[in-house]
């Protein structure tokens, strides 16, 4: 029994041993990790201006800070771990990785996936940030790409989170990419308006609304007659903010009901006929299979 305590007594003072020896490694370690939180913020605020400065994408901006920030860290990381245990080498660190790699990646496949497409876009630029797109059922502004989701503030005042790989393999609709967008604006005349006539007015006023382009210039397509008008389409440009394309509209709208009204035009609203009948004297005459006829009340 002596011996046995004896055993567990030494045992235990060679952990306390092992454990005083290793804490100046450990406090230093912690103490590293403490500076690299530190060192990590600087170096962000150093690429960041390096980059306004060097380069001209802000998606490269962006994708640079981001980078210089988690090289940093994982700098710190290593370093604190050398240091905390003396006998780990930086070749055995390397090849723990490489071994817990596959389990690492099964683990965080969803994190990797969004990282890598986040860097992917930020390097391909289909969109850049202040762009205005739909993503599925989402859209708005692009306010923010980040290592794992790309933020979008919608018109109505709304943050919306989408995971970089699923941005990354949607189909993005830019509106704001190519510095311009069309309007289609459907309308219709009355079958007795002079349709030459129409067509000049609506160029004209839409050429004169605060808000469309001058070029390309407004143009009036004939499209159909209608079921109680003859269709057209002014078509007309804007700049590509939707807040732009809305208000030209309401002013497009506002202007071509003013001039229509001023020349006389109608812009007629669908027209139905009805007839009414008593039906109980309509009677219908059916052939009897005896020769007789009779008469149904319907």
């Amino acid at each position: 029994m002596n011996e046995v305590m004896k055993t567990i007594r030494t045992s235990l003072q060679e952990i306390l041993a092992s454990g005083i020896k290793m804490l100046p490694g450990l406090l230093t370690g912690i103490i590293i990790i403490m500076l690299t939180a530190y060192a990590a913020k600087f170096t962000q605020s150093l690429s960041n201006r390096v980059g306004h400065r060097t380069l001209r994408s802000q998606s490269l901006q962006i994708l640079f800070s981001k980078t210089s920030y988690v090289m940093t860290w994982v700098t710190g990381v290593i370093f604190a771990c050398v240091v905390a245990f003396p006998s780990l080498r930086l070749g055995d660190i390397i090849a723990t990785l490489g071994l817990g790699s596959v389990a690492i990646g099964f683990a965080f496949q969803d994190i990797f996936k969004n990282f890598l497409a986040g860097v992917l876009i930020l390097i391909q630029e289909p969109f850049r940030i202040s762009d205005q797109i739909i993503v599925g059922d989402y859209e708005g502004t692009v306010t923010q790409i980040n290592i794992r989701t790309t933020e979008i503030a919608t018109y109505q005042g709304e943050k919306i989170l989408l995971p970089n790989s699923t941005v990354f393999t949607s189909a993005v609709q830019v509106r704001t990419a190519l510095g311009k967008r069309r309007t289609d604006l459907a309308l219709g005349v009355d079958y007795n308006t002079s349709l030459s006539e129409a067509r000049e007015i609506l160029q004209q006023t839409l050429q004169q609304v605060n808000g469309v382009l001058p070029d390309p210039k407004p143009d009036i397509d004939i499209v159909a007659f209608g079921e109680s008008s003859i269709d057209l389409i002014a078509r007309y440009w804007t700049l590509p903010q939707q807040q732009i394309v809305r208000r030209t509209q309401t002013r497009a709208i506002l202007a071509i009901k003013e001039a229509f009204d001023q020349a006389k035009i109608n812009i007629p609203y669908p027209i139905r006929t009805l007839y009414f009948y008593n039906q109980d004297k309509t009677l219908d005459s059916l052939p009897a299979s005896n020769g007789h006829s009779m008469n149904l009340k319907r």
